[in-house]
């Protein structure tokens, strides 16, 4: 579990972010995958390998939880984490390459009201926007492409990447 006393996110040992209602605890899901099936929402992050095995832990007296991937080529560690709040609420997932290299995939699938609303996603310089407009945004330090209502990008880690949904 990630959070940021205002809402929060449930993120899979594979590194999905399965349930997380925004911008509020009782407000209407955008991943909704912990329901239903993924095509009802979710936020995953993992090598696109097979993986060899898995660790977890939260960093000491936080709730920013730390999943290390171990695979044949190397290891990498996801980063998962909801910033203090200002105003939105912003989910911070960071991928850092620990040993090798490890390709990576990256899966985002947004539905609003708990999986029954497909937006349509508007490209931006560092990310994409949904429409109908909410607050929602991604930012991403890779470039990423939409097909089939799923936003991805799989690619080999060669340095540490951010993404943020705000």
């Amino acid at each position: 579990m990630i959070g940021d006393c205002h809402t929060a996110g449930l993120v899979s040992r594979q590194g999905s972010i399965d349930w997380l209602c925004l911008p509020h605890f009782d407000s209407g899901a955008c991943f909704a995958a912990l329901l239903g099936t993924a095509e009802h929402g979710h936020w995953s992050i993992s090598p696109a390998g097979p993986i060899r095995s898995i660790r977890r832990q939260y960093r000491d007296g936080t709730l920013i939880l730390e999943t290390e991937f171990e695979t044949e080529s190397g290891s990498v560690k996801l980063i998962d984490c909801m910033m203090s709040r200002q105003e939105m609420p912003e989910v911070l997932r960071v991928v850092v390459g620990t040993r090798g290299q490890v390709r990576m995939k990256l899966e985002l699938v947004i539905r609003f009201d708990y999986g029954s609303v497909v937006p349509w996603v508007r490209h931006t310089d560092n990310g994409l926007s949904p429409l109908p407009s909410r607050h929602d945004r991604l930012r991403a330090d890779v470039p990423l492409h939409s097909e089939n209502m799923k936003t991805g990008r799989s690619s080999p880690l060669q340095r540490d990447k951010r993404f943020s949904l705000i």
